[in-house]
């Protein structure tokens, strides 16, 4: 592959352009410095932040993430891993905003299913409702329906996080619904005509996925690749299909990890 193969246009997310394709997650280290030091070898400069999980500032004694990870160098995307309502979502997004000095970026999770994760379609719509009347630049998660993705957008989200598999799925990639373009031949799995925000589809559950996707890169769906990975199982033996060069228009890869 050639040098020019290899170039890319930026991220843009929220009026924001990024070099990097990766997002990393802050969770599952073994402490700060480990933390610390993966994050600045990843490259990456989103940084995503599960504000349930991590102290930045509200249990004041302990260890604080801000301590490694500064603002000032990455953009953090708190996250609001662990809410199962509205409510719930609205309240982390309001926390991580006062702790951030006014911060608006954030990753709306809200979960209908703690075993797959699956997100909570109603209470999600419900909670971007409020979030964007508030000013939040809002990442929403959801489920692979390009008709709701397309409502999202719609309702002033930056960016749609469409499920790829269920967790812990013994599965490469699970894209028998990959929201793709609507210039793609796979058309009736297209968001509708017009939608024009990033599409990063979430859990991606194999290293092989992982390394598939990167491969593919510049003609490869947006991805996220979860943490807990399995060592075996391939899309391909387990009748899942793969998306090749052909099954999607050019678009470079994006990388994120669960927080």
């Amino acid at each position: 592959m050639s040098s020019t193969d290899r170039t890319d246009t930026p991220l843009t997310l929220a009026g924001r352009a990024f070099r990097s394709r990766l997002m990393v997650g802050t969770g599952k280290y073994q402490d700060l410095e480990e933390t610390r030091a993966a994050t600045e070898a990843s490259g990456a400069e989103i940084v995503t932040v599960a504000i349930r999980r991590t102290n930045i500032g509200q249990r004041p004694g302990e260890p604080n993430l801000l301590d490694v990870i500064s603002p000032g160098r990455y953009t953090l995307l708190p996250n609001t891993a662990g809410c199962y309502t509205a409510d719930d979502a609205v309240r982390t997004c309001r926390l991580a905003r006062e702790l951030l000095d006014g911060h608006e970026l954030v990753k709306l999770e809200v979960l209908g299913d703690e075993k797959t994760l699956f997100p909570d379609i109603l209470e999600t719509i419900k909670a971007t409702e409020i979030l964007v009347s508030e000013g939040f630049q809002v990442m929403v998660y959801t489920n692979d329906d390009p008709i709701i993705a397309k409502r999202f957008e719609d309702m002033g989200c930056v960016a749609v996080m469409p499920l790829a598999a269920p967790r812990r799925a013994e599965c490469s990639i699970c894209f028998a619904k990959l929201i793709t373009p609507s210039s793609s031949p796979r058309r009736s799995t297209s968001v509708p005509s017009g939608a024009a925000l990033p599409s990063i589809c979430s859990r991606v559950c194999t290293p092989s996925s992982v390394a598939f996707c990167t491969t593919v890169s510049m003609r490869g769906p947006r991805l996220t690749p979860c943490r807990r990975v399995t060592a075996s199982g391939d899309s391909r033996s387990t009748g899942r299909p793969v998306p090749t060069s052909a099954d999607t228009p050019p678009r470079a890869t994006t990388l994120s990890t669960a927080s």
